[in-house]
């Protein structure tokens, strides 16, 4: 007589829901802190959730993850502390980025650097790799260019955003060109770590997320 059939799930078959629901918070909150970063009223109140946003970001992106095990871990350690360093060397040595300062919006520091930005390269990272997935784009040199190309494309967004919201300066309001070669440089090592984890093809709530940050960004663009 035979056995019941394997109705083990595939990966993310049984999760439908819960990406869902991923999403929606993904959406909902960043039409929420959209809405009030637009209003001037409202805006220093957001602006000090700014750094609490993130860090649901963090815990919605982890969440997303399958399986979850000691590699997502290890990656987000690993680009939580190269994106600080590099971000310590860009304010303290003038290198890889150009000369700019944090201001007060992304929350505690240390050394003059906000430790949530470490954690905003590993979502910028992870989201854009998993991206990279989803397109089946063979190739993994093509897969690291092709996603650093994104994110700098994503930064052009951000960094007329950011320096109005007091996430960070440049002197002389000037946003140099070295901005952007270190910015794909960066990514491009980050996101060639993202690669030799090894992850599984992951759902589609991490690049939902990116996109979400590009039509955020985009929005404060032109409204700000």
């Amino acid at each position: 007589m035979e056995g019941p059939p394997n109705l083990k799930p595939k990966p993310y078959e049984s999760t439908k829901s819960a990406q869902l629901t991923l999403i929606i918070i993904i959406v909902l909150f960043h039409t929420v802190g959209l809405i009030g970063l637009s209003m001037p009223s409202f805006r220093p109140l957001f602006l000090q959730l700014v750094p609490w946003h993130i860090l649901l970001m963090l815990i919605v992106i982890i969440a997303s993850h399958r399986p979850l095990d000691y590699r997502i871990l290890l990656l987000a350690l690993f680009v939580f502390i190269v994106g600080y360093v590099a971000e310590w060397i860009g304010v303290h040595k003038n290198w890889l980025f150009g000369n700019y300062s944090y201001g007060e919006t992304l929350g505690l520091k240390f050394y003059d650097i906000p430790l949530i930005i470490g954690v905003n390269w590993f979502l910028l990272i992870y989201s854009c790799g998993v991206l990279m997935q989803q397109l089946r784009i063979r190739n993994v040199f093509s897969r690291v260019i092709t996603g650093a190309i994104i994110l700098v494309l994503l930064d052009l967004l951000i960094e007329p955003v950011a320096v109005k919201l007091d996430y960070w300066h440049w002197a002389n309001n000037t946003i140099p060109l070295s901005n952007y070669a270190g910015w794909f440089l960066l990514s491009a090592v980050m996101l060639f770590a993202f690669e030799k984890s090894g992850f599984k093809k992951q759902s589609v709530v991490a690049p939902v997320f990116l996109l979400i940050q590009v039509l955020f960004f985009a929005v404060l663009y032109f409204v700000l």
